[in-house]
């Protein structure tokens, strides 16, 4: 068994397990049901690691907000959502993941289940999972973040009919990816177009979590992706925009690159241990939250990803510093505000990286 099939079956135990922790949390009294993090019963037993009571109420707040904003037909059009109704359900839904519910489960259940029902209709035969927007012409990026929400719930689902279409989705979806990937290894906005950075790293991820999910991913899909990012590899460790862009190492690429090259069983190789060295000595080298010019909030959810599948050395040092510049981030009405394009985006991301340490998601998991 390969290192990359023994990753996945330690994380599928553990997803199992935490799933387990979740109901056994929901069988302990009406707050205790809410979730992981949620109710004066949640507060008072013991939380992973750097997590406090003050974690869990933003975490709160900013779930609270999201399932405010939440269309009828399950989608989040609004705070970014107007031109990319798809990348952000599938954020946004990937965030409600992370807290532990369930479309049949937990405080959050009509808004997962909602988001499940409305991402399977974006679902075209060939696979794309798009909306009537195009997702502004970049379809790709919310394919990526849709595959990654669809796969991650498949496992959820109980009702027949609804996991029939969401396995008939992720099946064709993972075929759209595979079928898509350049012959350099990566992708871009649309299948087959060429390649870059923040692309690639959503296909690999949302093929991740389909394997994760025990849907059939080409080995050789993954390997090609993994050499092309070791083509975009700068002297520096970190990694470039593209294969043909130059300009040196991009922080919020490479910090994406480390979270893809671990979901590709890349551990130890010396990519990922070069690539994790240059992101990990900019986010020591600068002070602040803002470590992506521009784009913070896209560098933390991949960094923290890196640094927590790296281990508490890395965990430990990032985690409560970033924790508490989120928490007073957070606006009076729960909600993040992320890199300019807006509070959808924002609030998923940071839901995600404050509950990183629940362990929900296998995708997530060390």
């Amino acid at each position: 068994m390969s290192r990359f099939d023994r990753r996945s079956s330690r994380r599928r135990f553990l997803s199992r397990c935490a799933a387990g922790a979740s109901f056994l949390t929901a069988l302990g009294g009406a707050g205790a049901s809410r979730g992981p993090g949620l109710g004066r019963a949640a507060e008072n037993e013991v939380l992973p690691k750097h997590v406090t009571p003050e974690t869990l109420r933003a975490v709160q707040k900013g779930l609270d907000y999201l399932t405010s904003q939440q269309a009828d037909d399950g989608s989040w059009i609004t705070g970014g959502g107007e031109a990319y109704p798809v990348a952000m359900t599938g954020l946004a839904g990937t965030s409600l993941l992370a807290h532990g519910d369930s479309p049949t489960r937990g405080k959050y259940a009509k808004s997962v289940q909602g988001a499940v029902e409305y991402l399977v209709r974006c679902a075209t035969p060939n696979g794309l999972i798009t909306g009537p927007s195009q997702d502004s012409g970049i379809p790709m990026h919310g394919h990526g973040f849709a595959l990654l929400f669809l796969a991650s719930v498949y496992g959820m689902i109980t009702k027949e009919a609804l996991r029939k279409q969401v396995q008939s989705a992720v099946r064709k979806a993972v075929a759209l990816t595979s079928q898509g990937q350049s012959g350099a290894g990566g992708w871009t906005y649309t299948p087959g177009s060429g390649d870059e950075g923040s692309v690639t790293v959503t296909q690999v991820q949302a093929l991740r979590a389909a394997h994760n999910a025990g849907f059939l991913v080409p080995r050789a899909v993954i390997e090609e992706a993994v050499k092309y990012l070791e083509k975009c590899r700068t002297p520096e460790g970190g990694i470039q925009y593209s294969l043909l862009s130059g300009g040196g190492p991009k922080l919020p690429i490479s910090a994406a690159a480390v979270a893809t090259l671990y979901n590709a069983g890349q551990f130890e190789g010396a990519i990922a241990t070069d690539c994790l060295k240059y992101v990990w000595d900019q986010f020591r080298a600068v002070e602040g939250w803002d470590k992506g010019g521009g784009h913070a909030y896209y560098a933390h959810l991949y960094a923290s990803q890196g640094f927590y599948m790296a281990g508490d050395e890395y965990w430990d040092q990032y985690f409560p510093a970033a924790r508490d510049q989120l928490l007073a981030q957070q606006n009076p009405d729960g909600s993040w505000n992320g890199d300019g394009i807006g509070s959808i985006y924002g609030t998923s991301i940071a839901a995600v990286i404050l509950q990183l340490p629940f362990k929900f998601l296998p995708v997530f998991q060390r």
